[in-house]
């Protein structure tokens, strides 16, 4: 069943518009020409091969864009997992429409399913250790919405969406501002004067850092950024449960479960939504009269 919510984001209804008006242009020449515009057309989305499934929701989306009538039934629901050859989805309706929002509906969903899938390799990776995956900002431009989507459709949870609902405190602030008390003090001001209530994080780059971090009230997160195994587990234990603790900087599928194991309860993965691969998707029509 399709999430109503969902459905009636216009951030996501004006990115399926983009993506369309992008594709198509003037018009779709090929069909125009070989396809009547009552023909009636069945077809499958196939996954070619291993991973979690995302996107169809907003596949769904495009279809109707194209034309009303079509409809996209999942048979593998969104976050669900498929194997090479499986039948992801069906699509009914008129053939035209159909085969007009194709590309731009397998898109949205194999772009989808890469992020999902790279992260449900992560979260896979740190099952039992009590670490949670995370994403970072570092997105596709204007399709942030949709890759932070597909990373909790993979298991992981969304950082901050923007700018706007934390405030974290990076090392060129904390060289604008001349420390690390300094720039905490004048965020935790700025945020009193304005009335606003967000969460407040300090990314630090060695053990001097977290101690002058900790020193400071009002942080719920200390980041411990391209820290070494043997510092990462020493800045946890300094910690000590006072704040969180999120791990960040070149982690990999490698590496992420000896991250994890120093106690940390965020690691945060840029390549999520930077290097995902997409999953190799196809639509095939079975039917049209």
């Amino acid at each position: 069943m399709m999430n109503s919510d969902l459905m009636q984001d216009s951030r996501i209804s004006r990115l399926v518009e983009l993506a369309l008006i992008e594709d198509i242009g003037l018009g779709d020449l090929t069909a125009e020409a070989l396809i009547s515009e009552t023909s009636i057309g069945h077809a499958e989305i196939l996954c070619r091969e291993s991973g979690i499934i995302a996107g169809l929701e907003v596949a769904s989306l495009a279809f109707t864009h194209c034309d009303r009538t079509i409809t996209l039934e999942p048979v593998i629901q969104d976050g669900g997992k498929a194997s090479g050859g499986d039948i992801v989805a069906r699509v009914n309706g008129r053939s035209r429409g159909i085969l007009t929002g194709e590309r731009s509906a397998l898109n949205f969903i194999q772009r989808m399913s890469g992020v999902a899938t790279l992260t449900g390799q992560f979260v896979d990776a740190v099952e039992g250790t009590g670490a949670t995956i995370t994403d970072t900002r570092k997105t596709v431009p204007g399709l942030r919405v949709l890759d932070k989507l597909a990373v909790r459709l993979g298991g992981g949870t969304n950082h901050r969406f923007g700018l706007d609902d934390m405030v974290l405190i990076k090392d060129n602030h904390i060289v604008v501002a001349g420390g690390i008390r300094r720039a905490v003090q004048v965020c935790r001001e700025h945020l009193e004067s304005c009335k606003i209530h967000v969460p407040l994080e300090v990314e630090t780059k060695n053990l001097e850092e977290v101690l002058e971090a900790l020193g400071c009230e009002g942080i719920s997160r200390i980041m411990l950024d391209n820290f070494s195994l043997s510092d990462m587990r020493r800045a946890v234990e300094l910690i000590g449960g006072r704040v969180e603790v999120e791990a960040s900087g070149g982690i990999t599928l490698d590496t992420v479960r000896s991250y994890a194991e120093t106690g940390v309860d965020f690691i945060s993965i840029g390549a999520l939504t930077h290097s995902a691969r997409a999953l190799d998707m196809s639509l095939e029509l079975t039917s049209h009269v």
